[in-house]
């Protein structure tokens, strides 16, 4: 049976990823407590003394506006972390799957991005992810970079979908953001499409970049409004009755962001062979599931 080495497993994606990775092997999680990502030695001798077949790092930082004063240790676990995986896996032949991020473009283009794109980060949490990827490029010889966008899921907290359902339930009115385009991305979509992958024939030989988000193209504006109308539909009880639509000049925030953020699924459709579904679907599913959990 293949051990797979699964980090992050706390986060949004990694819950959905314990369930998606266990028929394909046994997956051995680690978390911050576990497995300290800032901290080199630690992350080689947890992959010397455990041996594992695959690599799945599903771990990240992620705070974007707070990565613009803490740099150090977004490189720590963006760039050095995944570094190390890829030297690891190499000395192990092991396959490391990684999953990157839509900052590591610009958002100055108007067609979805390709992973042939040259990359061109405008925010520190941007550039610490893309520094992993030329990392794991240049020291790894199996692996794949899975890039995703605006990722939300039923686990873990802080995402779009549930800080939104949390002020819809205090306020009557809210602005939000309506020009920066990408992509509403649930977690168990990215997890199922992962776990479609390693189980391709001699995928785990290769070396590539990926790109994976739900099908379809959004504002944080239509997101909102979409989020609100599902959820009600659903039974939230929310207390909202505008959206206001504002642009990023109104709204400043530490980290620039892309305008635009599209990325494009063709590559994945090739090797998958099926489309992923449509984000407003997902939506659905995600707030049914946790709506079922409400006390």
């Amino acid at each position: 049976m293949k051990k797979i080495l699964l980090t992050g497993i706390n986060g949004q994606v990694g819950q959905e990823l314990k369930h998606t990775l266990n028929p394909l092997g046994e997956v051995i999680g680690v978390n911050r407590q576990t497995l300290d990502l800032t901290k080199p030695e630690k992350i080689r001798q947890f992959i010397q003394e455990i041996k594992p077949n695959i690599i799945v790092n599903a771990a990240a930082y992620t705070a974007v506006d707070k990565a613009e004063t803490e740099s150090e240790i977004a490189f720590a676990v963006n760039e050095m972390a995944p570094t190390i995986m890829a030297e690891e896996a190499t000395k192990l032949k092991a396959f490391l799957l990684h999953i990157s991020t839509d900052y590591v473009f610009d958002g100055n283009k108007n067609t979805p991005y390709t992973e042939e794109d040259p990359t061109n980060p405008v925010s520190v949490y941007g550039n610490s992810k893309l520094a992993g990827e030329i990392g794991i490029k240049t020291h790894g010889d199996r692996y794949a970079i899975l890039r995703t966008a605006w990722v939300y899921g039923t686990y873990g907290t802080g995402n779009f979908v549930k800080t939104m359902l949390r002020l819809g339930q205090q306020r009557e009115t809210i602005g939000v953001v309506s020009d920066q385009v990408g992509t509403p991305t649930w977690a168990k979509d990215i997890a199922d499409a992962i776990a479609q992958m390693l189980k391709q024939p001699n995928f785990q030989k290769t070396a590539d970049i990926y790109h994976f988000t739900n099908s379809g193209v959004a504002s944080w504006y239509d997101f909102a409004l979409t989020i609100f109308e599902e959820a009600q539909k659903i039974g939230f009880s929310l207390k909202i009755d505008q959206v206001n639509p504002i642009t990023t000049a109104e709204y400043p925030t530490p980290a620039k962001r892309p305008n635009y953020s599209v990325l494009s699924n063709q590559k994945i459709v090739n090797l998958l062979g099926y489309n992923s579904p449509y984000w407003r679907y997902s939506l659905r599913k995600m707030l049914t599931q946790l709506y079922q959990k409400l006390p």
